[in-house]
C-alpha cells in the first residue's frame, strides 16, 4: 500500500510493513481454487501474492485510491497476473457479488470505517458461509512507537491522528463488532514488528512527511514549523541503527469466519 499527498508523491508502505506482510500472508493460507477479496489493498503487493497463490482462484483488490490502484494494475500487469482484478469501491457500501470469496484480507485497511458493523456486514455479505477473514489493525496508540513520534510531531496543531488508526484496538470491542457483523471464531494474535521508515535518517524525514502530510507543518508559524522539523529529525536520529531507521510497533492479528 502507499499513501499519495495531493502533491503525487507516494510513501510506500510496502517497505514499511514488510514483517507484517509476511505474518498476514502465512495466516492467510490462500488456497490454490480461493477466490480472495483484499480490502484497502493499496499498491497490490497483497492481492498480487494471493493471485499468485490462487493459482485456479481469483484475487480482488479495492481500494479508494485511484492513483494506487492505477499503480497496482501496472504491476500487476507487468508480473502476468492473469487472475487478479482492482476495483476503486468503498467497501463500507460497495455492492459485492453475495456469496462469492472465500477469503476476505487487509492489511492495515479496515480501521478507518464510519459505522464498523455495517461495514463488516457489508464485507460478510460478500463472503460465502464459513469463508474466512484475516485482518491486520494497530493496537492502541501507546503500543505503537510510530505514534509517539507522529504525535511530537503534530503537537503545535493536530494532537490526534484523523481518521483514527486505533479503532480496532481494543479487542473486545472489535469481536463485539465482528460478532454483531455475523463473524465467529474471531481470534487475536499479538504482533509485535518494527516499522521501518527509510535506510537512513535523511531519507526517513522525507518518507514522513510524505506520509503524514508535510502541509501540516507548512500551516505552523516559521519559528514553530523549525521546532517540529527538529523533534522530527532528532526522533528518526535516535533509531537509525545503521542499518535503517525502525520504530517499534504492536498490532493484532485477527482471525474470523462468516457465520
Amino acid at each position: 500500500m502507499v499513501v499519495t499527498s495531493e502533491h503525487g508523491d507516494l510513501f510506500d508502505y510496502d517497505a514499511e510493513l514488510r514483517p507484517h506482510n509476511e505474518l498476514l500472508r502465512a495466516a492467510a493460507r490462500v488456497g490454490p481454487d480461493d477466490r480472495v477479496l483484499d480490502i484497502g489493498c493499496g499498491m497490490g503487493q497483497t492481492t498480487r501474492e494471493a493471485a499468485r497463490a490462487a493459482v485456479h482462484g481469483s484475487a480482488v483488490g479495492v481500494d479508494i485510491s485511484a492513483p494506487m490502484l492505477e499503480r497496482a494494475r501496472r504491476l500487476s500487469d507487468a508480473q502476468g497476473l492473469w487472475n487478479i482484478t482492482y476495483q476503486r469501491a468503498d467497501a463500507q457500501f460497495h455492492p459485492f457479488q453475495p456469496d462469492h470469496f472465500d477469503l476476505c484480507i487487509s492489511r492495515f485497511g479496515t480501521m478507518f470505517f464510519a459505522d464498523p458493523v455495517a461495514a463488516f456486514a457489508n464485507i460478510g455479505r460478500a463472503l460465502r458461509p464459513a469463508a474466512r477473514l484475516v485482518l491486520l489493525v494497530w493496537q492502541d496508540r501507546d503500543h505503537n512507537e510510530w505514534a509517539s513520534m507522529i504525535r511530537r510531531l503534530r503537537a503545535s496543531s493536530e494532537p490526534a491522528l484523523d481518521p483514527d488508526p486505533f479503532s480496532l484496538a481494543d479487542p473486545v470491542l472489535t469481536e463485539s463488532i465482528l460478532a454483531a457483523a455475523g463473524f465467529t471464531e474471531v481470534g487475536f494474535t499479538d504482533v509485535r514488528e518494527p516499522v521501518y521508515y527509510g535506510p537512513d535518517s535523511s531519507s526517513a524525514f522525507d518518507n514522513v512527511l510524505r506520509l503524514y502530510d508535510k502541509d501540516l507543518l507548512n500551516a505552523l508559524d516559521p519559528a514553530a514549523a523549525e521546532r517540529a522539523r527538529a523533534r522530527l529529525r532528532a526522533d528518526l536520529a535516535a533509531h537509525d541503527n545503521g542499518s535503517g531507521v525502525y520504530f517499534d510497533s504492536r498490532a493484532w492479528l485477527i482471525t474470523a469466519r462468516r457465520r
